[in-house]
């Protein structure tokens, strides 16, 4: 099989197995084991040494991976790679079961991020997440993954013969028109704690111990190739699982050099960043430093160190859209399978300037990549990402970069075959011991 193929192929699996933002953690903290990284704990005493791999978690939902530096980096700096584990979707309330006509069973949620909702409707869908059961101290329940991998729920559209509009455009409530339907309920049913007890079943718990649950619905289908020439890659959650596992396939894959290498996962980018795990915490700041402590910087070092350091923000951007380049500036026309896409802003929503972007092209030479750039039409207001988040934590140099991709947001997404394997080659240029 051709790499770029192979590639593609892990990354459409990796994404099937990684239905959360936990599993997302979970998954890559399986990758770095074996690629010999030690996983640390927050809580406990670090003893780091030169040249070393660790990775760290904060939540079960945020992950940081590093290969310590075999030279000072002072005279280094790190070298980090930031992506994000989480994706648009609709998150399950608490007491959340809902009934019709005493027959029908729904379930409450609410939306999570900015999904294109109507992509949602008619699908069958899973649920997948996590579940807190009491354990033997109350400040430490016992966390167990669940994922139902199998149409669970689906969300179904109202019949065009009751909406004669709906081609014409509706507007979706989402309160009222995108509650899933969980089944029918059997005589005798208790409609109250149904869930619960389908958690406890799926976990192999005692519903009774259950104290608490972080659970999303998501899409249930694998992702798959098309295309004549077998050139896309189809699937749910490529933003932002598909820099996340170009990141991962990178760092696994580099070794021990004169520079401290990193990668961040952090979670609830979709939502602005600003969690205990998300790119806007302190968590970040406060590993970045632990590491240089760890290694011997005073305060003197760790300064020059930041402003040595070079971070690539990695989420995905967007392609031209073959039915609508009129939203698209009128120059600038990023296209899939043409290569990573540095994203720029004039008034830096994204972190790029000449000079971090400069940077990138370069590695791109490097890795022998084409590369694309992506500025937004003058009359357009676009998304933002984790890089400006991260920089007010840490003042490093920055530049923003993604794939080219159509339908970001819906719940199936398409992007390019070709442009993954691009990723990872600049990506391991990126980690290159050049010394």
């Amino acid at each position: 099989m051709e790499q770029h193929l192979k590639l593609a192929t892990e990354l459409i699996d990796f994404i099937h197995e990684s239905p959360s933002p936990y599993h997302v953690v979970d998954n890559t903290s399986k990758l770095l084991e074996k690629a010999g990284f030690e996983k640390l704990e927050l809580q406990n005493a670090w003893k780091l040494e030169r040249g070393k791999k660790y990775y760290t978690t904060r939540n079960g939902s945020s992950l940081f991976a590093f290969i310590t530096g075999k030279e000072k980096p002072s005279e280094t700096g790190i070298r980090l790679i930031c992506a994000h584990s989480d994706s648009p979707s609709f998150k399950v309330k608490p007491s959340p079961e809902m009934t019709e006509d005493d027959h029908y069973l729904k379930l409450n949620t609410e939306v999570y991020g900015g999904p294109i909702l109507m992509s949602w409707l008619d699908r069958p869908l899973s649920m997948a997440g996590r579940v807190a059961v009491q354990g033997n101290d109350p400040f430490s329940p016992d966390m167990k993954l669940v994922n139902f991998n199998r149409p669970m729920v689906i969300i179904p559209n109202l019949a065009i013969h009751l909406n004669r509009s709906v081609n014409e455009g509706v507007e979706l409530n989402k309160q009222k028109d995108m509650l899933p339907l969980l089944g029918i309920l059997n005589k005798g049913d208790q409609k109250k704690g149904f869930l619960k007890e389908m958690l406890a079943r799926e976990a192999g718990v005692d519903a009774s111990r259950i104290l608490d649950f972080d659970i999303t619905l998501t899409e249930h289908s694998r992702g798959c190739i098309m295309g004549p020439d077998n050139e896309f890659i189809s699937s749910t959650r490529l933003d932002d699982l598909a820099m996340v596992h170009a990141g991962v396939k990178a760092i696994a894959n580099a070794s021990p050099s004169a520079t401290t290498q990193m990668l961040c996962i952090f979670d609830n980018e979709e939502v602005g960043s600003q969690t205990k795990q998300g790119a806007g915490s302190p968590v970040f700041k406060n590993i970045f430093y632990r590491i240089l402590k760890q290694l011997g910087n005073d305060e003197e070092s760790i300064q020059r160190s930041i402003y040595r350091s070079f971070m690539i923000s990695a989420d995905m951007a967007h392609s031209v859209h073959p039915n609508h380049p009129e939203k698209h500036d009128p120059v600038l026309h990023p296209l899939i399978n043409q290569g990573p896409v540095i994203k720029i802003h004039a008034n830096q929503k994204y972190t790029t300037d000449g000079d971090s972007g400069a940077v990138f092209e370069s590695l791109c030479q490097l890795a022998g990549v084409p590369c694309q750039r992506f500025v937004n039409r003058s009359d357009m207001t676009g998304g933002s990402t984790l890089g400006n988040v991260s920089t007010s934590q840490l003042d490093i140099r920055s530049v923003d970069v993604g794939n080219p991709m159509l339908a970001m947001h819906s719940v199936r997404e398409l992007a390019g075959v070709k442009d993954h394997e691009y990723m990872i080659r600049v990506f391991d240029k990126f980690f290159e011991d050049r010394r």
